[in-house]
């Protein structure tokens, strides 16, 4: 499969301008297949600006974009056969039960025999966890059942591409739980693209990040290589004890760059900044503890919080635009 292929959504420097006022700039994305991405941004960053263009509910003032290799303005009717999308607020006919808002949103894509269309809808219920509740009124359901019945409704068509605009915003903890564990069940059926501001829910279930900014991309990476933060390749050591004979030791190896450290209760931290994690993976641990003085107490590759990342990448964004 070419690499083409394999690239469900890519835009080239997209723009949206209203009165005037630019809130989109040359936004170039990549977005792999069968991935779970996630469109981070501030309030106001241009992220629904950027899903309804790819939607075809709007139509870009510079530049543009492919789905599925197929133009977002000349070929729009042909790409929403393809996709599901679920809106930020999603509104029901409150009287109406789960089971038969989607047999009304089937009948949209299917005419075959009535008994397939029920087998779809009964595996879309079962694939949300909305089986036990398929035939109660919807009035009755809460924020988390309506975003996965929204997710369902939006998913019954088989799409290859899913865009969710802020799934689980407006939810308590369980009903984002809830609302991750369905987008994790859908992803070896189809590709996720989804805007968030809730940045611990990105940090559990995407692969790949882009972050928006004031209108424009400042960042756009998989998850772990963003995660690593600016040090780069680099791994904890925490030991109790006369350390520094071990640092000197361990900073003399050809594979490390530097090592940084920091006192933490009563123990010391070790950040090593390394060149080969081949080489780190095999022998750091065993240099920390070959040295009868010490007590290693914690190891590991180091990872960023997605918040720390994100303000920084943010901040110091607008920095450089002022």
């Amino acid at each position: 499969m070419s690499v083409s292929q394999n690239i469900v959504i890519q835009t080239h420097d997209l723009t949206k301008t209203f009165k005037g006022v630019n809130a989109l700039t040359s936004l170039n994305l990549r977005v792999p297949k069968n991935s779970i991405f996630g469109f981070l941004g501030p309030n106001g960053a241009g992220k629904t600006t950027t899903i309804k263009l790819l939607l075809g509910l709007s139509r870009p003032t510079g530049g543009g974009a492919t789905i599925f290799g197929q133009d977002i303005v000349r070929e729009s009717e042909a790409i929403r056969r393809r996709v599901g999308y679920l809106a930020q607020d999603p509104r029901y006919y409150e009287h109406m039960t789960a089971r038969e808002t989607l047999r009304f949103t089937a009948h949209f894509f299917y005419t075959g025999p009535k008994a397939a269309i029920e087998d779809r809808i009964q595996t879309t219920l079962d694939l949300v966890g909305l089986k036990d509740k398929a035939d109660r009124p919807i009035k009755g359901f809460s924020g988390g059942e309506r975003q996965r019945l929204g997710i369902a409704q939006a998913q019954v068509n088989y799409p290859d591409l899913l865009i969710l605009d802020e799934p689980a915003a407006s939810l308590d903890p369980q009903g984002r739980r809830d609302v991750l564990e369905v987008m994790e069940r859908l992803r070896k059926y189809t590709t996720i693209f989804y805007s968030t501001h809730i940045l611990d829910d990105v940090q559990r279930v995407s692969d790949t990040v882009a972050i928006l900014n004031k209108g424009r991309l400042v960042a756009q990476a998989p998850i772990e290589q963003l995660l690593a933060g600016s040090d780069g390749l680099a791994y904890t050591v925490v030991v109790k004890g006369d350390a520094e004979r071990a640092r000197k030791h361990v900073a003399d190896q050809p594979w490390v760059k530097s090592i940084s450290v920091t006192p933490v209760n009563g123990q010391t931290a070790w950040t090593v900044s390394v060149k080969d994690e081949g080489l780190a993976e095999q022998h750091l641990l065993r240099l920390a503890l070959s040295d009868e003085n010490l007590v290693v107490t914690e190891f590991g590759r180091k990872k960023h919080d997605l918040e720390e990342v994100f303000l920084n990448i943010v901040e110091g964004s607008n920095h450089v635009r002022n």
